[in-house]
């Protein structure tokens, strides 16, 4: 079976291949948020990236906003602005002092939280192979991180803090693909995200320079498809399948934090990366497998 009819055939792969595009989309988000540093207040830049991805998806928003909204999705989605919107401030201050490689890793407890928190609340199977490869990725992550051998500053703890807030985020991103379309979800993000960044961005506001608002212009973009491919995986794909893959932006952001920035390539770096991208690329080839089995009508005996 080619990789097309794969694509074409399974919801499994379809949600395998959106998450990958989205590492490569976030990973984006990263470097640009790095490349801006210290120079403008976290609240301020994640409020501007918020609200110039806001103005982009906004046409969309309202086209669908003539569906009716039932109370609970509503709740859902305010709920899931004011988490969202605290855990990337967070992000935004811990991108600005850590390398780009240790904020991914980092990263990686949300998916753990997720797939706990999918089995918890959403009613997905945990199958050993999901198990162990989240508890993999997570031994790569702790690898990297090395806690006891190096000091954990404040950008290490900001970012620990955000891992929960997105892992709570994706959940009801989850449970809201059951009746939402992806536009109506990301768009919602952006609004609820703005609104919850709002106060903090008067309070330290510092009008931005034209090329901060391009580069900002920019990163809005990348994150904006980011979420809509990764909506993209959730419709397509059980959580606990999808978030393993998350783990290949490690490579990505190491690579590049080495090619623009001159960050130090360290190599338990990529000892952790060779664990997380081995453990997310055997849980991939077992759910495709498993879903080419479903498919596959078990052969009839003939009689004789």
């Amino acid at each position: 079976m080619t990789v097309a009819q794969s694509l074409r055939d399974s919801k499994t792969s379809q949600g395998i291949a959106w998450m990958i595009l989205t590492s490569f989309l976030f990973v984006g988000v990263t470097c640009v948020v790095r490349y801006l540093g210290t120079s403008m207040a976290a609240t301020e830049t994640a409020f501007l990236r918020y609200l110039l991805g806001t103005l982009m998806i906004l046409p969309w928003v309202i086209r669908q906003l003539g569906e009716k909204l039932e109370a609970q999705t509503i709740k859902l989605y305010v709920i899931r602005g004011l988490i969202h919107g605290v855990g990337v401030m967070l992000w935004f201050f811990a991108m600005a002092r850590i390398p780009i490689a240790e904020v991914t890793a980092i990263g990686y407890v949300s998916p753990i939280f997720v797939t706990i928190g999918a089995a918890l609340f959403l009613g997905e199977k945990l199958h050993l192979r999901r198990i162990g490869g989240v508890l993999c990725a997570l031994i790569g992550a702790l690898i990297i991180l090395r806690p006891g051998f190096q000091e954990i500053g404040l950008g290490q703890l900001a970012q620990l803090c955000a891992a929960p807030l997105f892992a709570t985020s994706f959940i009801i991103a989850k449970k809201l693909t059951g009746t939402q379309s992806s536009t109506m979800i990301v768009g919602m993000l952006s609004i609820g995200c703005t609104i919850t960044l709002l106060p903090g961005a008067i309070l330290q506001w510092q009008t931005p320079t034209l090329v901060e608002i391009l580069w900002l212009a920019l990163t809005a973009a990348l994150a904006t498809a980011g979420h809509y491919t990764l909506t993209k995986a959730f419709q397509a794909a059980p959580i606990t399948v999808t978030q393993p893959l998350g783990f290949l932006q490690l490579v990505w952001a190491a690579l590049l934090g080495m090619l623009l920035f001159d960050e130090a390539l360290d190599p338990f770096v990529f000892i952790g990366g060779a664990v997380v991208v081995g453990a997310a690329t055997y849980i991939s080839h077992r759910e495709m497998q498993v879903a080419r089995q479903l498919r596959t009508p078990p052969a009839m005996a003939t009689k004789t």
